[in-house]
Formats: C-alpha cells, structure tokens, sequence
C-alpha cells in the first residue's frame, strides 16, 4: 500500500513540474566558464590550464602559466603570470607576478608581492606592498610600499605607508605608523607604535618605541623601551635595581613662574642725597 502511494506521488510532481513553464536561459550567455569550476576573461587568461580547479583569472596573462594549481584568483594584467601553487589571491595589475609554488598568499594593489616566488602566507594590501620579497613567509604589508624591501624576513607586520619600507631579511618586527621602523634592514623584534617611530633603526634589536618619532634617533641601539611621559620628565628608565617609585621621586617640580598677585612688594628706600665736598 506505502509503495503505491509514493509511486502516486512521484508521478503527480513529476507531471507537475513538467506543465511548469521552461524556464528563460541568460541571453546571451555567460563566456569565460571552463571544465573544473574554472573562469578565464581576458586575452590569454588561464592559457596552460590542465588539471586544476575553481580558478578564475581576468585579465591580460593573469595565471597563464598555472597547470595544476586550485583556488586561485587573478584579476588584473599579469596577476599570478607565472603561479602554479594553489590558493593564492591577486588582485591587481602585476600583483604576484613572479609567484610560482608559493601559497596562501594574498595580494590586494598594483605590483603588491611583484617578485614573491615561494614565500608563503603573506598578506600585501597597498601599491607596491612587499614588492620584493621572494621567499619570506607569514608577513603583513598593509599601506603603499609598506615591507617593500622584504626578501626573506619572515612574521613581520607593517601596517601604514612606508612601514618598514627598507627591510630586507630582519624577523619578528611590528610597526605601526607612516614611516615607523623605515630604515630597518636586518634587525629582529623590534616594536614601533606611532609615526616615524623608531625611524632611523638599522641593525638595533628588541627595542620599543610607543608614541610619535619615538627613539626615532636610535640606529644600532638594542634593548631599548622609552616612555613618553618619563622622557618629558627627564627620568631615567626603571631597573630591577631602581624601582619605579624611585624614579619618580627624582622628577624635580617645576618651579613657579609668577608670584601670587596678593603678595605684598617689598619697600623701596630712596637714597640719600649726594653733597659735594
């Protein structure tokens, strides 16, 4: 009895669904879509595909080269020309261009990550951001030019244009500001909270400077931490010797500028009269 009633039913909503009206395809038709989840715009565009997957790629060359890479997105001139890695993301003209098996990597702007190859999960949002690196890993370049330099320094964070713009193989520095931490090179773990902060530092490790152009001077100088408020103060930095408090008590009050107004004046004598002899 239960299989006559189902047979019932399923010719019932197939003749339902038959007297339905055909539905109307887009005309004219989408272009661009390939075997696999693939989408290639652009002259071309995802040219030497073979095995690999829900790619898409818009724009002159973008991932021409890829064969078997998956997940993949290009759009832009040149974007990912040369990947063959999977999960990369680029998206504009010449962005990750020189990548070939590095993956996971995210390229938001003109020529962002331009000469990364194999380095991987690296973020670059920003014209020009991390431009340079090849082989680093784990980076985040957000600002134009930011991290530009960076060829092999890995876990680095840049954040604002500039930042970081001149480091190459340092490591485990973070800097947070228009021109924070620009000029470091090779130096490691470095922390750089404000504009200019820690500006000039080349080769100096383990220094943090909050605040704008804090320690902006400091070129090779290590294990350095100013306060803002105990620089203004003229107050040397606490150690385990020398307490906090301590430090404190040093700071010498400000002396006052003017007297109080009720303050009597003091009386003058006039001098007495000069004779001749």
């Amino acid at each position: 009895m239960k299989t006559t009633v189902l047979s019932i039913l399923m010719i019932l909503s197939l003749t339902y669904v038959g007297l339905l009206p055909k539905a109307e395809a887009v005309s004219p038709p989408p272009d661009g879509g390939y075997p696999g989840g693939n989408t290639a715009e652009g002259q071309d565009a995802l040219l030497s595909l073979t095995t690999g997957t829900y790619n898409t790629a818009t724009g002159y060359l973008s991932l021409k080269s890829n064969t078997t890479g998956s997940f993949n997105t290009a759009i832009g001139a040149g974007a990912l020309l040369f990947n063959t890695a999977d999960q990369n993301t680029a998206t504009g003209a010449a962005a990750l261009l020189s990548n070939t098996r590095g993956s996971f990597n995210t390229a938001d702007g003109e020529a962002a990550l331009f000469f990364n190859t194999t380095g991987a999960r690296n973020t670059a949002v920003g014209a020009s951001a991390l431009q340079s690196n090849t082989t680093g890993n784990f980076n985040t370049a957000n600002g134009a030019s930011a991290l530009f330099s960076n060829t092999t320094g890995t876990d680095n964070t840049a954040v604002g244009r500039v930042a970081l713009n001149r480091n190459t193989t340092g490591t485990d520095n973070t800097a947070l500001g228009v021109d924070a931490l620009f000029s470091n090179t090779t130096a490691n773990s470095n922390t750089a909270i404000g504009r200019a902060a820690l500006s000039s530092n080349t080769t100096g490790t383990n220094n943090t400077g909050v605040g704008r152009v804090a320690l902006d001077r400091n070129t090779t100088g290590t294990d350095n931490t100013p306060s803002v408020w105990m620089r203004s103060l003229a107050i040397p930095l606490p150690t385990a010797t020398r307490p906090l408090e301590e430090l404190r008590s040093l700071a010498t009050p400000l002396a006052p500028t003017t007297r109080a107004l009720e303050e009597p004046r003091s009386p003058v004598t006039p001098l007495a009269p000069r004779t001749r002899p």
